[in-house]
């Protein structure tokens, strides 16, 4: 139940939540009463199907942004559109930093970066930043 959770609280934390998933993994790691390895995995897992999610509105909504009920503020996706502009798809791999990561997923899709390379890119950006939490701990 609890890699679940920590599913769950990863993929709403890259999507439309505010959430912190690094500090409930922190505090799983910590407690060293579940296996780091899955921890890692399924945290992993849940925030870049969070980052897919955005892309896929990004890609298939052109029209979406204006909508209110959309997450992202008109201000965050300039903010992620210019750091995109600025360092084209590499900078997926920033796509774990907070308030322009989650938008610079739904930038890229948008943008229509290619589904392997944002995946990859922002798989690379998302494990690495858990994979420091797990040796900061």
């Amino acid at each position: 139940m609890i890699y679940l959770s920590l599913f769950s609280i990863s993929f709403l934390a890259a999507t439309i939540l505010p959430l912190s998933s690094e500090l409930m993994l922190a505090g799983l790691i910590a407690t060293s009463n579940y296996d780091n390895l899955l921890l890692l995995i399924v945290a992993s897992f849940g925030n870049v199907m969070g980052s897919i999610i955005n892309w896929i509105l990004g890609f298939y909504s052109r029209n979406l942004t204006i909508k209110k009920w959309v997450p992202f503020k008109g201000k965050q996706i300039e903010n992620s559109s210019r750091w995109f502009n600025k360092f084209g798809k590499w900078s997926l791999l920033f796509a774990w930093v907070p308030i322009i990561g989650d938008p610079l997923t739904l930038v890229a899709g948008l943008l229509r970066v290619k589904f392997i390379e944002f995946l990859i890119l922002v798989t690379i950006g998302k494990v690495s930043r858990y994979f420091l939490i797990y040796y900061l701990i």
